[in-house]
């Protein structure tokens, strides 16, 4: 079962695209991993110093004269550059460079950068403050015919500690994230197989029911995915080939069987009207076993198609009965006796009576032909099923897979015949929906039609 489901398509897309998945993310997790671990300031540090420029620059105040008249920072960051005045600072400057706003201990007019603000802006510039490493921000404003400059100088000791915390936690963030990600996309991309691979299942079942009765059937390719349109073309081009095989094959076989007919009657005529002729009942019956293997291959060609068929509502036990009758002579010269018994039988079944008739004729002459002298075949007919009981020596066991097969006998059968009796019973049997099996638990054989 394991072994089947790991060749099946679906779990093979399942399994590659899982894979792709998973190689993937790996490979974004370890690009991602690696340039944070490696380049923290770039990937890190210029986002966290951008944040709190913009701060600045949005909470500045101006009156209706243009003119800035304030700084007002939101809550979080207020209270960041209040607590760590040393490691974190900002300033508003004008186009001369000249402090208007600054945080606490910043208000000196020293200068952090050397040069024209105008060209450091957007950018970060490393620069000493008070003998402590500072990464300088400015960011350039224009309000009306004014400009200003905003700058956040953030120490290096303290952007180590920020990436630090940011960048712990980030490897197990990684493995949940790939974690989860496999099994969502495991469980949506169960469902979008089963989706997918849908019209290649129906294409399936369609094809397995497929038999030489329904030779006609073909394989619809709406809903098929183009790369498989292909394959079912080809497999009605096929089913139309095997169709037009089987026809011929049919059509031939009937031809055949039609034509031999004449010429045996003819022949049988002939050597009867020769009385010079010896051993005439030796050449009688080698022309009768002809004659009733063309009539056994005319009747496997009607079986074979299934328009040759006349179904209606047929009593078994008439069918029965009739076939007793018709065999009641040849019983009594094999000194056979036919019995017949009847077990609340239903009063009409739906089948086509002269097939029911040829089926439970082979089956109770092959009886007959089986028992031995005085001994009884008894066909039982009842509510689900028509049974044919023989005395004979019975069937061995690795012969009963053989039995329904065209032209096939026994190594050691005593009685002639072309090995077509019973594979007609089968055709006929297929044809109505019927069951039709056979046991031989020691002597004697059961032969039973489940209707």
């Amino acid at each position: 079962m394991l072994n089947h489901w790991f060749r099946s398509l679906s779990a093979r897309l399942w399994l590659t695209s899982i894979a792709a998945l998973a190689v993937c993310l790996t490979a974004l997790a370890a690009l991602v991993i690696y340039l944070y671990s490696h380049f923290p300031e770039k990937m890190l540090g210029r986002e966290e110093q951008l944040e709190k420029l913009m701060h600045v620059v949005d909470g500045l105040g101006f009156d209706d004269a243009g003119n800035l008249v304030s700084v007002r920072l939101p809550e979080r960051e207020a209270w960041l550059f209040n607590v760590a005045p040393t490691e974190l600072k900002y300033r508003v400057l004008d186009e001369r460079g000249s402090v208007l706003f600054a945080s606490a201990d910043t208000r000196d007019s020293h200068p952090w950068l050397e040069g024209d603000l105008a060209t450091a802006s957007g950018r970060i510039m490393q620069v000493r403050i008070g003998g402590k490493p500072f990464d300088i921000m400015t960011q350039q404003v224009p309000h009306g015919q004014a400009v200003y400059y905003v700058q956040t100088a953030t120490s290096k000791r303290l952007n180590e500690v920020l990436i630090g915390v940011k960048i712990e936690p980030m490897p197990e963030i990684v493995r949940i994230t790939f974690f989860i990600a496999t099994i969502i996309f495991g469980l949506t991309l169960t469902f979008t197989v089963r989706r997918v691979l849908k019209p290649l299942r129906q294409a399936s079942r369609a094809a397995a029911s497929i038999t030489p009765r329904n030779l006609t059937t073909r394989l619809s390719s709406e809903g098929i995915p183009s790369e498989i349109k292909p394959l079912i073309s080809a497999f009605n081009e096929t089913l139309g080939r095997l169709e037009n095989g089987f026809m011929v094959q049919q059509q031939f076989l009937a031809s055949a069987a039609h034509e031999l007919q004449t010429p045996l009657t003819l022949l049988r005529g002939q050597i009867e009207l020769q009385p010079e002729i010896e051993d005439k009942e030796l050449l009688f019956r080698e022309i009768d076993l002809m004659a009733r293997q063309v009539r056994q291959l005319l009747h496997l060609a009607e079986v074979s198609e299934s328009q040759n068929f006349s179904f209606g509502e047929v009593s078994s036990v008439d069918v029965a009965q009739d076939v007793v009758g018709y065999l009641e002579r040849r019983a009594d010269r094999k000194r056979v006796q036919l019995q017949m018994e009847t077990l609340n039988a239903p009063a009409s079944i739906w089948a086509d009576q002269s097939a029911l008739f040829i089926l439970l004729k082979n089956i109770v002459e092959n009886a007959i032909n089986v028992s031995p002298p005085d001994g009884v075949v008894k066909v039982i007919v009842d509510d689900v099923s028509i049974q044919v009981r023989d005395e004979g020596p019975g069937i061995r066991q690795e012969y009963l897979p053989f039995l329904f097969k065209r032209f096939w006998r026994a190594p050691d059968a005593r009685h002639d015949g072309a090995g077509l009796g019973l594979a007609i019973c089968k055709e006929i049997a297929v044809a109505h929906d019927w069951q039709l099996t056979v046991s031989s638990p020691g002597e004697g054989t059961l032969f039973t039609v489940l209707l």
